[in-house]
């Protein structure tokens, strides 16, 4: 009976055109973004690798922060634990946010294991929710005030993020995964930037997108679109198109944020950056369908771009361990190598747009 159910909901699964949108999109997008470094790294100028820092310079650190505050989340598995780990190896102090504790304490008692030596602080935040992640912002600003740590952060990497193949609603009335893929991101950032702003010492913002943004070839900002409320009364749910949505929202945003902070910070004290891990097998597929998740894991290993979470994280770590100066760039492909991201990501009045809508979000939940 559960055999026949699981068949019946496998082919239902297979017939929605969503599935074909990744299974065909997803695979072309993924070789388009290594042919095209390809093609930048040999013959033309537009690709440029970084040389990586450690934070244990003395451009990074001062008397007052010896040890930089580095918050990651989505932190419990795959990316985010991987670079956690990565990042507690180079001096950070790691601030580790997830949704369960029970997966927070897992994660601490990994990186322990690993690294004696790792400074570590986990906080339970939901992401798709403004109540949440305000509370984790005075419950951060409280910590560092008990713990005597300077009242700054030097590291903020948005990696949270899920695909979610039905439609569900938050507490604000957001799509889920909208909310938790970039509604929550910029809502973070904007609620920290005041503690990034304030770090004695070089700060930066570190966005993680997705090579699916290639596939977004025209895009509406209104208040349904960005909120993701219109997507939800589509029947089906387009799930992959949201998930390319938003990433490509990341990447609007991360450009936004790197250029108003260069109208106001010649020194780029601040820096913006975006990073796309490339095809990574980690659990954010938990929701298809088991046997169509390993027939795609198993191709794109067949196809040489699928990676673990340790190799993958190799360009989140090009990111967040670059020179100070460097904003603006979108890195991909690990070894320190970066390339420039589709065009409509680079369409100022769209990303201007998205800022203002993503504002009065954050202003309206904030009055509420």
């Amino acid at each position: 009976m559960e055999l026949g159910k699981s068949v019946i909901e496998g082919f239902n699964f297979m017939c929605n055109v969503q599935f074909w949108r990744m299974a065909v999109l997803w695979t072309f997008s993924i070789i388009f973004s290594y042919l095209k470094l390809f093609r930048e790294s040999f013959f033309s100028q537009k690709s440029k690798c970084y040389p990586r820092f450690s934070p244990k310079d003395s451009i990074f650190t001062t008397k007052s922060v010896s040890r930089p505050v580095c918050i990651i989340t989505g932190a419990t598995s795959g990316l985010g634990a991987a670079a956690a780990y990565a990042l507690s190896k180079e001096g950070f102090y790691i601030v580790l946010v997830g949704r369960s504790s029970e997966l927070l304490s897992k994660a601490i008692s990994d990186i322990k294991n690993r690294n004696g030596d790792a400074c570590l602080k986990t906080f339970e935040v939901d992401l798709s929710s403004f109540k949440s992640i305000i509370e984790f912002k005075h419950s951060l600003e409280k910590w560092l005030w008990d713990s005597n740590m300077h009242p700054s952060i030097q590291l903020l990497v948005n990696n949270a993020g899920i695909l979610a193949t039905s439609a569900r609603s938050t507490s604000e009335g957001f799509d889920q995964m909208m909310a938790t893929n970039y509604i929550g991101a910029f809502c973070l950032t904007k609620a920290l930037l005041p503690l990034l702003e304030h770090s004695p010492v070089p700060s930066r913002v570190v966005n993680v997108t997705s090579f699916t943004h290639w596939n977004v070839c025209c895009m509406q900002v209104n208040k349904e679109t960005v909120s993701g409320k219109c997507f939800m009364k589509s029947k089906p749910y387009p799930y992959a198109h949201i998930y390319e949505y938003s990433k490509l929202c990341m990447l609007l945003f991360s450009y936004e944020l790197h250029r108003q902070v260069a109208l106001v910070d010649k020194s780029r004290h601040l820096s913006v950056l975006a990073v796309d891990p490339g095809a990574v097998k980690t659990n954010i597929m938990r929701e298809i369908p088991w046997c169509f998740s390993w027939m795609a894991f198993n191709v794109l290993k067949l196809l040489g771009v699928l990676q673990s979470p340790e190799n993958g994280v190799c360009s989140i770590l090009d990111a967040a361990l670059a020179s100070p100066e460097v904003s603006g760039v979108y890195f991909f492909g690990g070894n320190g190598r970066s390339m420039n991201s589709s065009l409509l990501s680079y369409d100022t009045r769209l990303a201007k747009d998205l800022w203002a809508a993503s504002c009065n979000f954050f202003e309206e939940m904030g009055n509420e």
